[in-house]
């Protein structure tokens, strides 16, 4: 039936389409598309279904099965729902929990969702109003459901939207789950959408409306795990602006800032209240240029030098200070990993928590500098792949084994600061933020004092993440392949030098580059190919080396479908290079430490890095990038 389906001209996929489709506005722009004959649109909207990828689905809203809309949520939905009916125990009494943003059709996405659910005889946990992602996996934890669904699209374009699925243990999905999961939808996405009934959900007897219960345990949950001296907090002189970037999170951030003791924030008018358009940002993301000027419009005015952000959902949180010479340093995401690490460990030796108890992961994207404070300081420390459903499902295991979960985070300003949820926290990483910057004006200090110290300590570390535009799959196969295998036998042009790794059970020889700006590579990892070897540069150059079928073999998982090979040199420097899942980007984390804080040093290290990487690498002249 696949088969037959992908092959049907693009008019019989259009009326196939039509005969399921309930939706008049999706409807009527399949029909305008056959009435204009525009078979090329036709394709792009029709032939290729969804996606169930990362977490679970994101796409433009509009007509078609590549898109999100009420027959592709719905199909998705009895997917997944006939998938955790059989594969967690008890799951129709357990429940599943549905929440959803501000989005347009956020409201109406969640409530077809509950339906499919409500059909197989599930339990359902609805918030029926605007609310953050981390409502979902905190009430899967804390209810014991067997799965939850929340729908938003982050800080996506306001076209776009999603569909989240967390997994019975509060966390996102991981393999081989997120596969099985698949599958389901996949089968469900080839069957008649059952039920289009937005109306109602709220009065089914199984809907249970739990946003005042799970709000209050959240809030209670956070503060008391985490608020230090309520009192202090209380009198403190600190100032600040906070944007939710027209997302849901303001009322959230004011209620966890007053469970914490906190003054309130000063608001960015003009962006305090949800609104799907996103009217005064080109994007709304907190990381992207120009995003904060507002909030820093207002700052200026009111004489105040710290400006705060959540992305519209309300997971990531972002922070901007003014600076003594009156710019403003807008933090990294691993510069605010470091500042919220160094302050959980210090919360941690005040609960009396030993060292060697304590947790902390992050990305394998992110910075090293995590990694070099467990060195020092004794904690556990891992990296994860990129996502937070690895590192949550890390910091798991690690409780499992009796540690305690102290903070995991990654680069692009997601963090987690306490198990009650097990994802990105946006407004409780405000709260604690705001608690620290207010310790810290108590002692006359700023948060960039703090950060200082920090690489005073551990040594300073500079990073330089960017990508190149390659819209051409098979051009940017060839730029990963001239990394691992070398250039073309006609090739002009001279070339570095390179390892030689025979792999004969491979039936591949592995060439990967000896240098990179010159900087003798001492790692490699390439989850591409399956191959993970330290200490390289030790390898003799006068002859290959033979690696048996069972050796050099990653740590990580292995996924020959997409490119991700990692470096590091003996300069203190690391690169990972990967391919976008969502967008045709070639990207790359680049990042050099100086263990003895030489700025000047690492910052030109780090530049001869960032023309080998554009020069020797990627060669993007030669490749019009």
């Amino acid at each position: 039936m696949k088969g037959a389906y992908l092959t049907l001209p693009i008019a019989r996929l259009a009326e196939r389409w039509l005969s399921e489709d309930k939706d008049p506005e999706t409807r009527s722009q399949i029909e305008r598309l056959l009435a204009a004959n525009d078979e090329d649109t036709l394709e792009k909207l029709l032939r290729n279904r969804i996606e169930f990828g990362t977490a679970g689905l994101r796409a433009r809203m509009e007509a078609g099965y590549s898109r999100l809309n009420r027959l592709t949520v719905i199909t998705a939905s009895q997917g997944l729902a006939a998938y955790v009916a059989t594969a967690v125990e008890g799951a129709q009494r357990r429940g599943v929990v549905v929440g959803h943003d501000h989005r347009h059709n956020s409201a109406a996405f969640a409530r077809l969702t509950a339906r499919a659910f409500l059909r197989l005889g599930f339990h359902v946990y609805f918030y029926p109003g605007l609310g953050l992602t981390p409502e979902v996996p905190f009430a899967v934890k804390r209810l014991g459901a067997a799965c939850g669904v929340m729908i938003t699209a982050s800080h996506n374009p306001k076209d776009d939207n999603g569909y989240k699925v967390y997994w019975e243990n509060g966390a996102q999905i991981c393999p081989p789950v997120d596969e099985a999961i698949a599958r389901s939808i996949g089968e469900n996405q080839l069957m008649e959408p059952q039920s289009w009934d937005e109306d109602g959900v709220e009065a089914d007897p199984n809907v249970e409306d739990v946003t005042q219960r799970m709000m209050d345990a959240y809030f209670d949950a956070a503060a008391g795990g985490l608020a230090a001296d309520r009192e202090a907090n209380s009198r403190t002189g600190l100032r600040y602006v906070y944007t939710p970037m027209h997302g849901v999170g303001a009322p959230f951030a004011s209620r966890m800032l007053a469970a914490f003791g906190l003054p309130p924030f000063v608001p960015v008018p003009e962006q305090m209240s949800p609104d799907p358009d996103f009217p005064s940002v080109a994007f709304p993301n907190p990381e992207e240029n120009g995003a904060l000027d507002m909030a820093k419009d207002v700052a200026d005015a009111q004489g105040i030098d710290l400006v705060l952000a959540n992305d519209p959902d309300a997971d990531r949180f972002a922070a901007a200070e003014k600076q003594p010479d009156g710019l403003w340093l807008a933090f990294t995401g691993d510069q605010l990993g470091t500042v919220f690490a160094a302050a959980v460990l210090s919360m941690a030796r005040r609960a009396g928590i030993p060292d060697e108890r304590v947790a902390m992961v992050n990305s394998t994207v992110s910075s090293r500098m995590l990694s070099v404070m467990a060195q020092t300081e004794g904690f556990r420390y891992a990296d994860t792949l990129t996502g937070f459903k690895y590192m949550a499902n890390e910091l798991l295991a690690l409780q499992h084994q009796g540690f305690f979960v102290g903070f995991g985070y990654e680069e692009a300003i997601g963090y987690m600061i306490h198990d009650h949820v097990l994802d990105k926290d946006g407004v409780t990483a405000l709260a604690v933020f705001v608690q620290l910057a207010a310790q810290l004006h108590a002692q006359g200090k700023s948060v960039a004092d703090y950060l200082e110290e920090q690489y005073v300590r551990y040594g300073f570390f500079v990073l330089a993440n960017s990508y190149f535009v390659s819209p051409d799959p098979a051009k940017t196969g060839r730029i990963f392949s001239r990394i691992r295998y070398g250039p073309d036998a006609d090739e002009a042009g001279a070339d570095v030098q390179r390892f030689e790794f025979v792999r004969s059970a491979h039936g591949d020889t592995l060439k990967y580059p000896r240098t990179i700006g010159g900087f003798p590579v001492s790692y490699i990892r390439d989850l591409t190919t399956g191959f993970e070897m330290r200490d390289v540069d030790k390898v003799s150059a006068e002859a290959p080396l033979v690696v048996g079928l069972d050796e050099c073999r990653p740590t990580f998982p292995v996924s020959a479908s997409s490119h991700m090979v990692t470096f590091e040199t003996r300069n203190g420097g690391r690169l990972t290079m990967r391919t976008s899942g969502t967008e045709p980007k070639l990207k790359y984390y680049l990042e050099v430490r100086n263990q003895d804080n030489d700025r000047e040093a690492a910052a030109r290290d780090l530049e001869a890095m960032v023309n080998a990487v554009a020069g020797e690498l990627v060669r993007a002249t030669e490749n019009g990038l």
